[in-house]
C-alpha cells in the first residue's frame, strides 16, 4: 500500500490541479463577459454611461460580497463557497441577453459581480493554502489559469462570431460548460481549509503596511477591469475592426498575460520583487501607450499583449509581500490586498466608461497608463524589503 505521505502528495496534486480548472473558469466567464460588451450594448440600446453603470452594479455587488467574503469563505470552507459561486457567475453570464429590460440587467450584473468576488476570494484562500503545504512558489501559475481561461473565453468568441453564431447561444453555451466545469473541480479540491480571516471577521481592507500594497493592487487590476470590459469595444468602435478580429483583442491580451504567468515563478525566482514590478508597470504603460497612440489594428493588438505580459505578474509579487508583512498572518494579509485589488478591477471599468461618455474611450483607457507608471513608481516604497 502506499505511504500516507505519498497519498497525501497526490490528493494535494489532484486538489492543485481542481484549483487550476476553477481559476480557468473564473477567466472564460470574465472573457465571455467582455466578448459580449458591444452585444449587450446593442441589445439593451445603451450609451457608454448607462454601460458604464451596469458594470458599477457589478461593482456594487462585489463591494458587498467582500464585506462578508472572510466570514462565508472561513464558515463554510472555500470548496463549498466555489461550488455555489462558480455556478452562480456562471449562470449570471449565460443570462445577460435574457431579457429587454434595464433593469433586470443591473440586477443580473449585480448578482454577478456579487457572485463572482466570493468565488475568486474562495479559490485564492484554497490557493494560498496548497502553496503553503506544497512549500514552493505556485501562486503565479494559479493565476496563469486564470489568463489561459480569459484566452479560450475570448478565442471561442471570435471563432463563434466569424462563424455567424449568435450571442445567445454562445453565452448559453458557455453557462453551462463552465458550471460542468466547476461541479467537476470541486469534487477535487481540499475538503477543508482556513479561508481567511476568522469566522465572524468580515474582509477588511488593508491598513498599516498593507495600505500601499491594497493600492498598487487597485490600480494593477485596473488594467485587468479594463481589458476585460473595453478592449473589444475599443478596436469596434474606435478602431473600426470586424467583430471577429475585436474579439482578438482579449485574447492577445489574455495570451501574454497566460504566458507571463506560467513563466513568473521561475522569474520571482531570479529578480528581486521590486525589480519584477518596476518592469512590470513600465512594461504595461509602453504597451497602452502604444495601442492608444498607433491607432492600427495590428499595433493595438501588440500594445495590449505587451500589457498583458507587463501586468502578469503585478497581483502575484504584492500577495507574496503581503503573506510576509510581520505581524499579520498571511491569510489575512492575502485576503485584504486581494479585497483593494478586486475593488479596483470592479471600480476601474465604470469610471473609464463615465471619461469615455464624456470624452472618448482612448481618454478613459489613457487612465490605464497613468496606473502602469504609478506602480513602477511605487515600487521601492512597497516593497523596501
Amino acid at each position: 500500500m502506499p505511504s500516507p505521505s505519498s497519498s497525501d502528495t497526490r490528493g494535494l496534486r489532484a486538489a492543485a490541479w481542481a484549483l487550476r480548472a476553477q481559476f480557468f473558469v473564473s477567466g472564460a466567464l470574465f472573457a465571455t463577459w467582455g466578448v459580449h460588451v458591444p452585444s449587450v450594448k446593442s441589445h439593451y440600446g445603451l450609451g457608454e454611461q448607462s454601460l458604464a453603470v451596469a458594470m458599477l452594479a457589478a461593482g456594487v455587488g462585489a463591494i458587498a460580497a467582500l464585506l462578508q467574503a472572510g466570514r462565508i469563505v472561513a464558515r463554510h470552507g472555500p470548496r463549498r463557497v466555489a461550488l455555489a459561486m462558480g455556478v452562480l457567475s456562471a449562470a449570471c453570464i449565460g443570462a445577460l441577453l435574457a431579457s429587454r429590460s434595464y433593469g433586470a440587467l443591473l440586477g443580473v450584473m449585480l448578482a454577478y459581480g456579487a457572485s463572482a468576488s466570493l468565488f475568486d476570494v474562495a479559490i485564492n484562500a484554497e490557493a494560498s493554502e496548497i502553496e503553503r503545504r506544497a512549500a514552493r512558489p505556485l501562486m503565479s501559475g494559479f493565476h496563469g489559469m486564470f489568463s489561459l481561461g480569459g484566452m479560450v473565453g475570448a478565442g471561442a468568441g471570435s471563432a463563434l462570431a466569424a462563424a455567424q453564431v449568435a450571442a445567445v447561444p454562445h453565452l448559453a453555451g458557455a453557462a453551462l460548460a463552465c458550471s460542468a466545469l466547476v461541479l467537476a473541480a470541486c469534487a477535487r479540491m481540499l475538503p477543508r481549509v482556513d479561508g481567511g480571516p476568522q469566522e465572524g471577521t468580515p474582509l477588511s481592507l488593508p491598513r498599516g503596511p498593507l495600505a500601499l500594497l491594497g493600492l498598487l493592487a487597485a490600480i494593477g487590476l485596473v488594467a485587468e477591469g479594463a481589458m476585460y470590459d473595453w478592449s473589444v469595444l475599443y478596436l469596434r468602435q474606435e478602431i473600426g475592426t470586424a467583430a471577429a478580429t475585436a474579439a482578438l483583442g482579449y485574447t492577445s491580451f489574455s495570451a501574454a498575460m497566460a504566458a507571463g504567468r506560467f513563466g513568473g515563478d521561475a522569474l520571482r525566482a531570479r529578480l528581486a520583487p521590486v525589480a519584477v514590478l518596476r518592469g512590470s508597470g513600465t512594461l504595461g504603460a509602453l504597451g497602452m501607450a502604444l495601442a492608444l497612440l498607433v491607432p492600427h489594428p495590428a499595433a493595438v493588438l501588440v500594445g495590449f499583449a505587451l500589457v498583458g505580459l507587463g501586468f502578469a505578474n503585478i497581483v502575484p509579487v504584492l500577495f507574496s509581500a503581503a503573506s510576509q508583512v510581520p505581524g499579520v498572518s498571511p491569510a489575512h494579509g492575502i485576503a485584504a490586498v486581494s479585497s483593494a485589488g478586486y475593488l479596483g478591477m470592479m471600480a476601474g471599468p465604470p469610471a473609464i466608461g463615465f471619461i469615455a461618455e464624456g470624452r472618448s474611450l482612448g481618454a478613459g483607457l489613457a487612465l490605464v497608463v497613468l496606473f502602469a507608471a504609478a506602480v513602477a513608481l511605487a515600487a521601492r516604497r512597497a516593497l523596501p524589503r
